[in-house]
């Protein structure tokens, strides 16, 4: 499931970019995934919805055995 997350994380990694962010992969624990957030990502006002409506909706979209996305 760790390559099928860093694979769909690829994809989103150039939204990120183009503003100063970007995601990492920090582990697949189960169904949950843990993401660190990087670069202007980290500490913006508004990186909780980037999480929850960004990134957490592409993953799961594209591996629903996904449960949930959360930031560490």
């Amino acid at each position: 499931m760790k390559k099928k997350v860093e694979e769909v994380l690829g994809k989103i990694r150039p939204m990120l970019q183009r503003d100063g962010g970007d995601v990492e992969l920090v582990e697949v624990d189960g169904t949950v995934v843990k993401v660190r957030l990087t670069g202007a990502c980290h500490g913006c006002p508004m990186s909780q919805m980037t999480l929850k409506a960004g990134i957490e909706r592409i993953i799961r979209q594209e591996i629903p055995e996904v449960t949930q996305v959360v930031a560490v």
